[in-house]
């Protein structure tokens, strides 16, 4: 590997199934790279972003404000810190506002990264919203980078192959 290999891009929410943070945590290892792990929130809009791709954000509605936007979600900061410390890799966050699509391929091509990784959404999603909002899929046909989807398959599940008898 190089000296300063390039970054893995990691988009996480709450709740994400922990395959894609292990996925995402052993190809940074294996590459030598820091892994950006970024929240975004679709409720603010991007005032500025500095050459490590950190924003500046305001909400759309100047009404309501919720002085948790401008950080972290605590129960996402401990889950990441407990499994990313354990593995060893170098990481950080990164807030980042607007279309969540839009916002990784972004943050990806303001630090140069490699990859982004995201996952899928979980099962009992409707095909309707899969396609419409679906962040994997806008983020493969709107930008240049390899981008790296994790299945969500609930824990104890495998998926059937297709023509398996199930």
């Amino acid at each position: 590997m190089g000296e300063n290999p390039r970054p893995v891009v990691l988009g996480v929410v709450r709740g994400q199934p922990e395959e894609v943070l292990r996925t995402a945590s052993g190809l940074a290892a294996r590459l030598g790279a820091e892994l950006i792990c970024a929240t975004v929130n679709p409720a603010r809009f991007v005032v500025s972003e500095s050459a490590d791709g950190h924003v500046t954000s305001a909400p759309i509605d100047p009404d309501f404000h919720d002085t948790h936007d401008d950080e972290l979600d605590p129960e996402l900061a401990e889950r990441l810190a407990s499994a990313l410390d354990a593995v060893g890799v170098r990481w950080s966050t990164r807030l980042l506002a607007g279309d969540p699509a839009d916002a990784l391929a972004r943050l990806a091509r303001t630090v140069d990264a490699e990859l982004i990784v995201v996952g899928t959404h979980g099962p009992g999603r409707g095909a309707h919203d899969l396609f419409n909002r679906s962040v994997a899929i806008h983020l493969a046909h709107r930008q240049h980078r390899p981008v790296v989807v994790v299945p969500a398959v609930p824990p104890g599940t495998e998926p059937v192959p297709a023509g398996s008898p199930s």
